[in-house]
Parts: C-alpha cells; structure tokens; sequence
C-alpha cells in the first residue's frame, strides 16, 4: 500500500514538472548542445552552406581586437555589482529602522528594477546629455568647469553605464539586504550595545556576518545578471561611441544578429559561459572563508 502510494506521489509529481522540464528541454538544452556544434562551423544565418572549420572560430576569437575591447569592457561592467551592493546594504540598514515615509522610500528604491528598460535609457540620456543635462549642470554649479562628456565619449561612456547599472540594480539588493536583515534576531544586536558596541561596530561585528549567506547569494547572481546583460546597453548606446561600451552580450548578439555570423557569435557565447564558471566556482571556493552559515 505504502509503496503504490509512493510510485502514485511520484508520477504526480513527474506530471507538474513535465512542461517546465520540457520547456527546458526545448528552449535550452537543445540550443545549447546545438550551438556547441555550430562553434566548430561557418555556418551564417540564410547561408545554403554550412562548412566545418575546426577551431578556426576560436583562433579567430582570440586574435580579434574587439574580442579583448568587449572583454575589458565587460569587467569594467562588473565592477558595478560590488558598488551596487555595497549601497544596497547601506540603504537597507537605514530602512530598517523606523524613519518617516519608511514603506515610501522602499518602494521608490525599488520601483527602477521593475521599469521598463526603455523608458530608463530615456532618462539617462536626458540626463548626462553633456551641455545641457541635469548631471553636468550640476558639477558646473559646484565648481567643475569640464564635467565628463558621459555617453558621448569613449573614456566615461562604461563608466556611465555602471552608474546607470548601480542604480538599476540597488532597489532589487536592498530588498533582499531587508528581508535578510528582518530575520536577525534583536537578542543579539541588543546584547552587541550591551557590550557597548558602537554601531558601526554593530553591523561590522554581528550584523554583516549574519546577512553574508544573502551576500553570497546576490554576488553570484548579480555576476551572472550584469555578464549576460545588453539590454540597457543596446538601448543607450548600442555599444558605442565607437566600442567603447561593447560588452561580451553585445558582441555576441552583434555577431549573431547585425553580421548573421552564427559559428563565431556561438564561439564567443562558450568563452562567455566558461567566463561564468569561472567566476562562479572561485566564488565557491572562497565563500567558505567569509560566508557564515
């Protein structure tokens, strides 16, 4: 009786997951396994022929100057998840006390990650229009005569979109910083200033050590997110000035979708995927030194 029991649970629960293992299946694996294939062809979209060429897409890939240019700028990319945390635990520690328009002001931190990416690339521009936008009428206000030109030269244009991404992403951090922070038990920050701890040494000392698993957790997806991500990019400045702002998502979906270069864009796509193991184990690794469960 037990055992039918069980063997009925199971097909049950066999029959919830089909479609999503399905879909899983179909828009995944198998593109998946199929580009691994088509990194070893010069297959280009609406082409009769499909040669195989070995490692010459690899070759090609590492030889390509705007392979490095889309490498480099995609770590200057990713330097905005570390900053973007780091302000999203700031905001949520002072969200999570008692202070006027609380539930506002969590919401409005919130509201730019569930914008639609369009409209933000609108503002943006506006907003770091370099003569007359709001940004540099403000630096000239202060004092700086030459405020960056932003997105329309090649030395700020990355470092704009990490500002744009810092603030994409700060709302999505702080709730989950919250939602970490709200578990904490008040026995042990009350019996920290018992001690007589100060706060900063507070969140230092106890708090921080307590949310570092929420830590790990928005450092590998945050990662994950920003490495894979062209969107805001190809909305603003569709990897420009020149390529100042071409990431490797871009560069793949360029190669793929302007050139129909379909062999090479699915051999930058593999050396992006080894990009995130790579990434992802060593945080793995390194988690057991700082992560307290």
């Amino acid at each position: 009786m037990h055992k039918s029991w069980m063997k009925r649970q199971s097909r049950l629960g066999y029959l919830f997951i089909g479609p999503n293992m399905i879909g899983v299946l179909l828009f995944f694996i198998i593109p998946a396994v199929y580009s691994f294939y088509l990194m070893f062809t010069d297959y280009k979209f609406m082409s009769p022929e499909t040669n195989f060429v070995g490692l010459d897409n690899i070759r090609r890939m590492l030889n390509d100057d705007l392979f490095g240019v889309a490498l480099r700028n995609t770590f200057v990319f990713l330097l905005a998840v570390p900053v973007s945390m780091g302000l999203a635990f700031i905001v949520a520690v002072a969200l999570n006390k008692s202070v006027y328009w609380q539930k506002t002001l969590r919401a409005l931190y919130f509201m730019p990650y569930i914008t639609s990416g369009v409209a933000i690339a609108f503002v943006w521009m506006l907003l770091f229009q370099p003569t007359s936008g709001p940004i540099n009428g403000f630096l000239r206000g202060i004092g700086i005569t030459n405020p960056p030109g932003w997105l329309s030269t090649t030395e700020w244009s990355m470092y704009a979109i990490d500002i744009i991404w810092i603030w994409f992403m700060l709302g999505y951090n702080m709730i989950i910083y919250l939602a970490a922070l709200q578990e904490i038990p008040e026995e042990l920050v009350e019996a920290a200033r018992i001690d007589g701890a100060r706060p900063w040494q507070t969140i230092r000392q106890v708090i921080w050590p307590l949310v570092s698993p929420t830590t790990f957790l928005l450092l590998i997806t945050g990662l994950i997110m920003t490495i894979k991500n062209f969107g805001i990019i190809q909305a603003i400045t569709q990897g420009g000035p020149g390529n100042s702002t071409t990431v490797l998502s871009l560069f793949i979906y360029q190669n793929a979708f302007r050139y129909y270069e379909m062999g090479y864009a699915a051999a930058i796509s593999w050396a992006l995927f080894a990009i995130i193991m790579i990434f992802t184990v060593l945080q793995w690794l390194g988690q057991k030194r700082w992560v307290h469960y």
